[in-house]
């Protein structure tokens, strides 16, 4: 297994990240953070990939932070934790690609909050899920707060955070907190699928849509929307998705642009 901290494979418009700190369940670091994000922003702008999938190498999607980097900061103090920040924990959803977790094992703290920074999520049947944070005397990190309640619901969000309780992929995909049960093979072809017959460009708004309206009023969020309509009749990917249909065969839709 290669050292580099996240490791990269595009295949059929699909782009697989794998964490790949095996020995450590993937447990996070600065380096495997900043080597993620890079690569989440590579993809971005890559028109070979349409769709991203996360995974973990071994038995584990991301046990959290890694001990060694908390005892660090616990050392170092504020001082030394701010110095540490760099690009916001919330820079998958500012992707404009779909980013699908596949949560393969053990996912824990900020690796729980990067799967749910994930657009959609699937996790293999008896994964093990915490928030853990109030059991090493921290609070909800890294805009899980924000997120959490919006997938599912104030009391639930508090449940898992407050107590910091392991729970089972099943309850998790019962709570809403993943979307179904499954493994990487299944995330791959559900992945394959929106790369061969999703138009990008329809993604990347669809993608801007549900992040920016959760804070706005229904008809603001009408507005903008018949906006957006409007001006995808005018885009070609309309035409070849009509044309297509008809046609009964694949669409031919153009990469995202920048």
């Amino acid at each position: 297994m290669s050292e580099d901290p996240v490791l990269i494979e595009v295949a059929d418009g699909v782009a697989v990240l794998t964490l790949n700190r095996p020995d450590r369940l993937n447990a996070w670091t600065q380096a495997l953070e900043n080597r993620y994000f890079d690569l989440l922003e590579q993809c971005g702008s890559d028109t070979d990939v349409r769709v991203v999938v996360v995974t973990g190498a071994g038995r584990g999607f991301c046990a959290g932070a890694d001990m060694e980097d908390l005892q660090t900061i616990g050392d170092s103090g504020i001082d030394g934790a701010r110095a540490r920040e760099r690009r916001p924990q919330t820079l998958p959803l500012t992707i404009p690609k779909p980013i699908i977790a596949a949560i393969n094992g053990p996912c824990a703290g900020i690796g729980l909050v990067q799967a749910l920074m994930c657009d959609i999520r699937f996790a293999a049947p008896g994964a093990k899920l915490t928030t853990a944070f109030a059991r090493r005397g921290l609070i909800a990190e890294h805009g899980i707060s924000w997120i959490l309640p919006r997938l599912i619901g104030h009391a639930r969000a508090l449940d898992l955070l407050v107590s910091g309780r392991v729970f089972l992929a099943e309850e998790a995909s019962e709570l809403g907190v993943v979307n179904r049960l499954g493994n990487l093979d299944d995330a791959l072809e559900y992945a394959r699928d929106m790369a061969a017959n999703c138009s990008p460009a329809s993604m990347a708004v669809m993608k801007r849509q549900i992040y920016s309206h959760w804070d706005e009023t229904l008809d603001q969020a009408l507005a903008e929307s018949d906006g957006l309509m409007l001006e995808s009749f005018t885009r070609p990917d309309f035409p070849e998705g009509v044309a297509s249909f008809v046609e009964r065969r694949e669409p031919h839709f153009a990469a995202l642009s920048h």
